[in-house]
């Protein structure tokens, strides 16, 4: 096997394409379809599904891209460490948060040192959180909750209790706090199943032997946070994320402090990449002064 028919495979398989695949090696598409039909002839494999001008991975294509992204990867680490000088002014980031709220204060420091780097920030649930980053799809998470499993690296950043709120207008807002088993009465309104804080709010209440059941299920926090204050009715949020809204109160859970952790993560095979490192360091930095 060529290296340079693996990177024609790799490029084809994140790309989508032979044409894009061309485009992003500055080669011509019959060269790129060259390499990768050597390739397959060589170890008698189908890497892709061919249809017309689409492509998809087979399982075999699936798998080696899993490899070659590794591979590749420690090649841009590689190349990075060789070129130390410039790794950090033309770079990027791209982080995915389950709220970008906490991570405000390391992106302010990360953006004076660092100004050179461009950022993509985007959002998703604890569990698109976890795919973009074992896609590659992102470098750095932002989740609330610290992980478990031994793939990643991690700086814990808070924690902070669920609270519910309701807006203004509601026969609860003139209460300070209730319990579990009054929350369970409510028209609630809760975020998708893939929440961390949905699935926190839910153990919690099946740990006393309730059932929560939302009137309204929907996607994204802003989206909990418009019904709820539009009168749709009670929700759950981290009170580190609940924020100043005029038209919303906050009420405290008398019976159960469920907490929520928010951290940091990246894969730890790619934590050794100049980019992450800074960020990860800049972010211990701010935790270390907190």
């Amino acid at each position: 096997m060529r290296y340079v028919q693996l990177r024609a495979f790799h490029y084809v398989a994140i790309s989508g394409g032979f044409s894009r695949a061309a485009e992003a090696l500055c080669l011509t598409q019959p060269a790129i379809s060259d390499q990768v039909r050597k390739l397959e002839e060589q170890y008698d494999v189908i890497l892709f599904n061919r249809h017309k001008k689409q492509v998809s991975l087979t399982r075999a294509g699936q798998q080696l891209l899993e490899i070659s992204r590794r591979l590749f990867e420690v090649e841009k680490q590689a190349l990075e460490l060789l070129s130390e000088s410039r790794a950090l002014r033309s770079e990027s980031l791209r982080v995915v948060a389950d709220s970008a709220h906490h991570m405000l204060h390391i992106l302010g420091r990360f953006r004076e040192r660092y100004p050179g780097i461009a950022m993509v920030v985007s959002s998703g649930n604890s569990e698109e959180v976890i795919a973009q980053l074992y896609d590659y799809e992102a470098e750095v998470g932002i989740l609330g909750e610290v992980p478990v499993s031994r793939d990643f690296e991690v700086i814990k950043l808070s924690s902070t209790p669920l609270i519910a709120f309701t807006n203004k207008e509601h026969p609860l807002s003139r209460r300070k706090a209730i319990t579990l088993a009054e929350l369970s009465e409510q028209m609630l309104v809760l975020r998708e199943r893939g929440s961390k804080t949905r699935q926190s709010i839910e153990a919690a209440a099946r740990a006393r032997g309730l059932a929560l059941n939302p009137a309204i299920e929907a996607e994204g926090r802003e989206a909990v946070r418009e019904i709820v204050a539009t009168g749709g009715g009670v929700g759950v949020v981290s009170a580190a994320e609940f924020g100043q809204d005029p038209r919303l109160v906050p009420i405290r859970l008398s019976d159960s402090e469920v907490l929520m952790d928010e951290a940091l993560v990246c894969l730890r095979e790619r934590s050794a990449g100049k980019v992450i490192r800074a960020f990860f360091e800049t972010a211990r930095e701010v935790a270390a002064a907190e």
